[in-house]
């Protein structure tokens, strides 16, 4: 089996071709797909099951797996939730191959990939910000109390 990070290049290069010939919204539009069928399947139903504990368990896995460097956070009464990658494999290593030059937007996948498939769980956004020279992110995510206002 060929490991996830044999991909890495791949997808990026992937992303620079589909920007080049169809723009921008055709990458996002790509990884909408992928939203819908592999995260949705995954961390998707553990939301449906758990809210947002989910994220700790979806991402304990995953980053795991990837053996990221990352600290996460999750204040069950309060019900926040926060990962801060300090080290990411992926990004990492696309900054370090000296034959390619990554993909521009390429940590933006990370948002459109998770946050919309919670949000569906009421499981929202809390912000998230990338830094792809120094390979590192973060995204929070939050349950509104019942007396909080949620922007639309």
């Amino acid at each position: 089996m060929i490991s996830c990070t044999e991909f890495i290049p791949m997808y990026s290069e992937m992303f620079k071709y589909m920007e080049e010939k169809d723009g921008h919204d055709a990458v996002v539009k790509f990884w909408h797909h992928i939203a819908d069928i592999y995260v949705r399947e995954r961390l998707g139903k553990l939301a449906a099951e758990k809210g947002l504990a989910a994220c700790w368990e979806y991402w304990s896995h995953s980053l795991n797996e990837e053996a990221a460097d990352f600290v996460m956070t999750y204040d069950e009464e309060a019900q926040t939730f926060d990962l801060d990658m300090r080290y990411c494999p992926s990004c990492g290593m696309l900054n370090e191959m000296k034959h390619m030059e990554p993909y521009h937007d390429y940590c933006g996948h990370c948002e459109v990939l998770y946050a919309p498939i919670l949000a569906e769980y009421g499981v929202l956004s809390s912000g998230s910000w990338y830094d792809p020279e120094r390979a590192c992110c973060h995204e929070g995510y939050y349950v509104p109390k019942a007396d909080q206002k949620t922007k639309e």
